[in-house]
């Protein structure tokens, strides 16, 4: 066996049910999830209508091996869609590639450019963090690096806190804009300053943005590719930008996205996915076209969320530390303190409330590391706002039932 499956830690719906071993819930209540960051609105009637389109045409759909570029009518949709989006102009045959998710496609981009040969390979990422980058670092052969977030500066990630000695050694950046969980989102001078460093210490940008499309401000997030576009002339070198239908059309199950950026790194990652065999099904690839064109879809979505966390958000904050993040669809939740004034325990809450009210929250804690003294996920949860209004709301409700029965 890979003696680095050792390292990987168990991910944290796992720890999850570990935890909630031996509980049996309070039966009067049904039991609703904010655990877990699955979008639940409807899939848009013309992706399904395209999917079914592609599977009964007989001269491709089902009936062919896909390329693993994809097909041309596919890149074009993603140049598309990056031109509307953020006013940029990439070549459709070299700076785009299709893959099955952004998970997928984060974990195997780290195989493609990390070297564990080179001393002291390092992958910085941010501090919570999706769990994919830790994985992906250490099943590489390098060693994760954590930036914690700053509550302070509404969770921006400190990147000052990351040793110089550290940047030297850094193979590999992952950023998270939109974050998971905070929502913050990077403006430009951020990505001015790890512009900078890249360039200076020769290290590769994935830039992680499935939350892109699910923001409450009247400014759309600014994505990687946008902000180098808006700081000179730019190859996007050693930058790569990761999306996906997930968030942005709610079809979770098609693991449908794409990546753009540096075309040197997306031929050597176009090599590394030709011998993985992760090609995007002809069918998945027709339905994504379809998504990927209309944009009414993602405005009425954005839409529903807005409304939703217009109302949740001010509920729950009569009695949680919580405030509208930038983007995404959680709420990054400060847990009330002890009657004793000790800080708030964010696994003992979770735990109670599925006991007394069915209703489940990640702790904050599964989401992070504890590095340089500190984990930054303690003390908090993270509630997915992805499930209909009226079954958020009445999540919300009995969260509020239930910090006024603790205190």
């Amino acid at each position: 066996m890979n003696p680095l499956l050792k390292q990987l830690q168990p991910y944290p719906f796992e720890r999850l049910r570990q935890l909630f071993a031996g509980i049996t819930p309070d039966a009067s209540y049904r039991p609703i999830s904010l655990g877990i960051g699955e979008p639940r609105h409807a899939t848009p009637d013309l992706v399904k209508q395209a999917l079914m389109n592609a599977a009964a045409d007989p001269a491709g759909g089902l009936a062919a091996y896909p390329a693993t570029a994809g097909s041309p009518q596919l890149r074009e949709a993603f140049v598309a869609w990056l031109e509307r989006r953020y006013g940029l102009a990439l070549d459709p045959a070299t700076q785009v590639l299709p893959v099955n998710g952004s998970r997928e496609a984060l974990f195997a981009f780290a195989q493609t450019v990390l070297d564990p040969s080179r001393p002291g390979a390092t992958v910085v990422c941010p501090n919570p963090f999706y769990q994919i980058y830790e994985g992906a670092a250490l099943l590489a052969g390098a060693q994760p690096y954590f930036a914690p977030s700053d509550p302070a500066r509404n969770f921006a990630v400190d990147w000052d806190s990351v040793p110089a000695e550290v940047w030297a050694r850094t193979q590999l950046l992952f950023v998270c804009s939109p974050g998971n969980p905070t929502g913050a989102v990077m403006p430009l001078a951020e990505w001015r300053k790890l512009f900078e460093l890249s360039e200076r210490h020769g290290f590769v940008i994935a830039s992680d943005e499935c939350y892109s499309e699910i923001y409450f401000r009247e400014e759309p997030p600014l994505g990687a590719l946008q902000a180098a576009a808006q700081l000179g002339p730019s190859n996007f070198k050693n930058l790569v930008s990761f999306t996906s239908l997930s968030k942005r059309s709610n079809v979770p199950g098609m693991r449908s996205g794409f990546v753009a950026g540096d075309a040197a790194l997306l031929k050597q990652f176009l090599l590394y996915r030709t011998y993985h065999g992760s090609a995007m099904g002809g069918v998945v690839q027709a339905a994504s076209i379809a998504a990927w064109r209309d944009e009414q879809h993602v405005v009425d979505n954005r839409a529903l969320y807005r409304e939703k966390f217009a109302q949740v958000t001010p509920l729950l904050a009569q009695v949680l530390e919580v405030a509208l993040p930038d983007a995404g669809f959680y709420l990054w939740a400060k847990v009330p303190a002890s009657r004793s004034g000790e800080p708030g325990d964010d696994t003992a809450f979770a735990r109670e409330l599925l006991a007394q009210y069915n209703v489940t929250v990640l702790p904050g804690s599964y989401l992070a590391r504890e590095a340089h003294g500190l984990n930054p996920g303690k003390g908090r949860i993270r509630m997915a706002l992805v499930a209909e209004t009226a079954e958020c709301l009445e999540a919300a409700q009995r969260i509020v039932q239930f910090v006024n029965t603790q205190s």
